[in-house]
């Protein structure tokens, strides 16, 4: 949805409005929903907004009698706010999640719907773990990003013993340990996290811009109406899903058929919903304002000039560079690399706050930015011990790979967690 130049620029006073107070490309909206335009808000007021929610309306009819012993979430009848909220925030947009709000503790005078438990509980969050272990989506580019960062933060953990142990342990040293062993596991390490940058910025462009929100409205029926046991029930809903994250044909290819207002809507011939880059415009009108794709900017940046490192620690070139072109090659990368990361760790962090200096310790999202920004922090240490020779400098270079390993491996643990999590639901009394 566009404004015009004019209403791009002003409020209805008059005023000059604030970027991150509204909507001024791909307006998310929906026939059955109402914006709550008091909660749309972002971190920085020139950039995008970065989380909304909207509120149900009429359209969605509810039942005339509550009585299941389930949690109930309520909502008015004549549309204003409503204890039951669509949370809609630019990093679940791109992950595919559909976020729902409900307020258990609202008047139970008003109809109810029956909703799922909060995501947050003990036994969703067992769930969530077993379905690490036994779901496999990999047509869902989120859920790609998650496993490829995984996979290199255990390479880079692997990496870490390699240079690190004989330090420690030096009874534990094998011929040619640290060349080999540390050079090729940087090497590969280094080039998954490229591949996995790659594939984030991929991601952050393909960010759905249709209507989609992810729940269904199941009506009682008459008999359980009659009986006094009718429930309104929200329940997650692939049926009108324009993710492509659910495009199972293809990771790249044309967005599949959806479901809307009861009608079945082809995605127009020949048309792809993947780019792997916007155009100009786009660039410059949306994403540059967009915080999660500022974020999976720097990481691809930071991850490619790391790269350098990567392969100049190779055995048969990092054995025969002289000690500047190592400076040079070697550990500057590094340093600016990791500098990178701990940007990229850092906006992502502040895409879920709702203020740029308050934390959101109860967003996943935010946790997997602080990891990777501590993993930035060691990847840009072990550089800075490294420019000195000695031995204390380079046990505590080698030590900062370490843990820098460690957080990044926690932080994409986390990141695939989420990414299986399409449906959540929280409490939010506000």
């Amino acid at each position: 949805m566009e404004s015009s130049p004019r209403e791009e620029d002003q409020d209805r006073t008059g005023r000059a409005a604030k970027r991150n107070k509204e909507f001024r490309r791909h307006e998310p909206h929906h026939s059955a929903l109402r914006i709550d335009n008091k909660h749309t808000t972002g971190p920085l007021s020139f950039l995008n907004p970065t989380s909304a929610r909207f509120d149900t309306t009429s359209n969605l009819t509810k039942p005339q009698s509550p009585s299941s012993p389930r949690q109930h979430a309520t909502t008015e009848a004549d549309g204003s706010t409503s204890a039951v909220a669509f949370k809609w925030t630019s990093r679940n947009n791109r992950k595919g999640r559909h976020a729902l709000a409900i307020n258990p503790a609202a008047p139970t005078t008003k109809a109810p719907y029956e909703t799922p438990r909060a995501t947050n509980s003990l036994k969703e969050i067992g769930r969530g773990i077993i379905r690490m272990i036994t779901v496999y989506p990999v047509w869902d580019i989120s859920y790609d990003v998650a496993v490829i960062f995984t996979l290199g933060s255990v390479v880079w953990v692997f990496n870490a013993f390699f240079v690190w142990l004989p330090l420690v342990r030096p009874s534990t040293e094998f011929s040619t340990e640290v060349l080999y062993g540390g050079g090729i596991t940087a090497f590969i390490g280094a080039t998954i996290f490229e591949f996995g940058s790659v594939l984030l910025v991929a991601e952050a462009v393909n960010e759905n811009r249709t209507e989609c929100f992810g729940w269904a409205l199941e009506h009682a029926t008459s008999h359980e109406v009659e009986k006094g046991t009718g429930t309104a029930r929200l329940r997650p809903s692939n049926s009108g899903c324009t993710h492509h994250h659910r495009n199972k044909r293809n990771l790249v290819g044309k967005g599949q058929n959806v479901v809307k207002d009861g009608y079945t809507v082809d995605a127009p011939s020949g048309k792809r919903s993947w780019t792997w880059f916007p155009s100009v415009t786009e660039l410059r009108t949306h994403y540059i304002h967009e915080l999660g794709f500022l974020a999976s900017v720097t990481q691809l940046i930071a991850a490619t000039i790391f790269w350098i490192a990567g392969f100049t620690s190779l055995p048969g070139i990092y054995d025969h560079m002289s000690s500047t072109i190592t400076i040079v090659f070697y550990w500057n990368p590094q340093t600016i690399g990791g500098t990178g990361f701990i940007i990229s760790g850092a906006l992502f962090m502040l895409e879920t706050q709702s203020r740029w200096y308050k934390p959101a310790f109860s967003t996943l999202g935010w946790w997997i930015g602080a990891w990777n920004l501590i993993g930035g922090v060691g990847f840009t240490l072990c550089p800075a011990f490294g420019y000195d020779q000695n031995s204390w400098a380079q046990y505590q270079a080698c030590l900062s790979t370490f843990w820098g390993s460690w957080a990044f491996l926690i932080g994409s643990v986390i990141q695939w967690y989420e990414s299986l999590q399409k449906h959540p639901v929280e409490v939010d009394k506000s």
